[in-house]
């Protein structure tokens, strides 16, 4: 019998019981459309993640304090006291493949300007920053070497803190004052964005980071140090001299901890990738676990229509069908009532991953072609595993026996 001819009956007798083929089919297609708008989700927040970091660039590194101890317990990384600002001059002028550094501190702060005010973060950095960050200035001009070294009363304003502070007015050589301190604007970052996490980056006030260190928090120490090596290729070389550099000047002997860390764009790239690909095989093995309770569910409803259609099949086989046709037939039924299911679920899973995309995480959609082809096909394979034993039982039937079947 021709495949095409098996196919057209499959079809007739799935049509027969609609409502039961539907209820059969509902196992695949709640478990591929679960399973692809899973993976898809993931796929666009890594997409989403890998596009941020790139942005920020994955030659940027940062050095935050490490861990300390207090009465026996480990408090964390970020927990001890050990850098400074002259660690950033020094890993900026004495490590080759350093391009730029800066130290950097912030204060959670009240920007105030006429009757507006706005909570927000003012950090300390130097000149270098928006190099590091790659950062555009929508108006005005970046702070200068000097006015960092003298304190100059001075800011840049994220996009956000100037719309709160000025609205449709130019904040460019207004006064915005910041606790007790008065600064005058000298320009204002282009607009970031928020990153996944959520993290605001326009809603901030860019300040010479001695006003932070010690007028608005009294440290004598910074939170970090970010730096930029010259290059992607460059950059294991830039990690190994600060490494060097810092254990130098803090006076680590050998074998003794760091205390300090190093973390790259790189680093977070990678980390980011290998969580979400965790996540994403949990899911997938999640989808595949409810197409084998689907799987089942095609074998029991098989079972049930080769117990129905007994007579039928001695008829058949009684005018010249042989076994391996009624075989295919009954195989048949059970790999389409899989691949509607999983097709239907495919078609449901990515209309929802674009509808959530679209209107709630604002992601790029992401449908990776492995994973479509992959649910087809587990999806088929489901239902030729679980249609085998229904149909090998219709095919062994003996036609007398069919024939005087009730």
């Amino acid at each position: 019998m021709a495949w095409g001819t098996i196919l057209r009956l499959a079809l007739v007798n799935l049509r027969r019981h609609p409502l039961r083929s539907l209820l059969t089919a509902l196992g695949f297609i709640i478990a591929i459309g679960s399973g692809i708008t899973m993976i898809g989700l993931v796929e666009g927040a890594n997409s989403s993640i890998q596009g941020e970091i790139a942005a920020l660039g994955t030659h940027i590194m940062v050095v935050v304090p490490g861990s300390g101890t207090l009465k026996g317990q480990h408090l964390g990384l970020g927990s001890l006291t050990t850098l400074t600002a002259e660690d950033a001059e020094a890993i900026r002028h004495e490590c080759p493949s350093v391009a730029y550094a800066t130290p950097w501190v912030r204060a959670a702060v009240q920007a105030v300007h006429a009757n507006r005010n706005w909570s927000t973060a003012a950090i300390g950095v130097n000149d270098e920053f928006v190099a590091i960050r790659n950062w555009a200035l929508e108006r005005g001009r970046n702070l200068t070497p000097h006015e960092v070294r003298s304190e100059a009363k001075v800011c840049l304003l994220g996009k956000r803190v100037a719309e709160k502070l000025f609205g449709a007015t130019d904040p460019l050589d207004r006064i915005v004052r910041v606790g007790r301190i008065p600064l005058h604007v000298v320009g204002v970052l282009a607009e970031r964005g928020q990153t996944s996490v959520g993290d605001d980056q326009d809603d901030r006030i860019a300040v010479p980071f001695p006003l932070v260190q010690k007028r608005m928090l009294g440290i004598t120490h910074v939170h970090m140090i970010m730096v930029s090596a010259w290059s992607d290729e460059l950059l294991p070389q830039a990690k190994a001299e600060i490494a060097e550099l810092l254990r130098r000047r803090h006076r680590l002997d050998p074998g003794e901890e760091d205390d300090f860390f190093l973390n790259s764009q790189e680093d977070l790239a990678d980390m980011a990738s290998t969580t979400l690909g965790i996540i994403q095989m949990l899911l997938g093995a999640i989808a595949s676990v409810s197409l084998l309770v689907g799987g089942i569910n095609v074998m029991n409803i098989m079972l049930v229509a080769v117990t129905e259609r007994t007579r039928e099949i001695g008829i058949r086989m009684a005018v010249g069908a042989r076994r391996r046709d009624i075989l295919a037939q009954f195989l048949a039924e059970a790999v389409v009532l899989a691949g509607l299911g999983g097709a239907i679920g495919l078609a449901g899973g990515i209309g929802l991953i674009v509808l959530v995309n679209r209107w709630l995480t604002g992601w790029q959609v992401v449908i990776s072609g492995p994973a479509v082809l992959g649910a087809i096909g587990f999806s088929a394979a489901v239902g030729i595993a679980f249609g085998l034993y229904p149909a090998w039982k219709a095919s062994r039937l003996e036609p007398i026996d069919a024939l005087r079947y009730e």
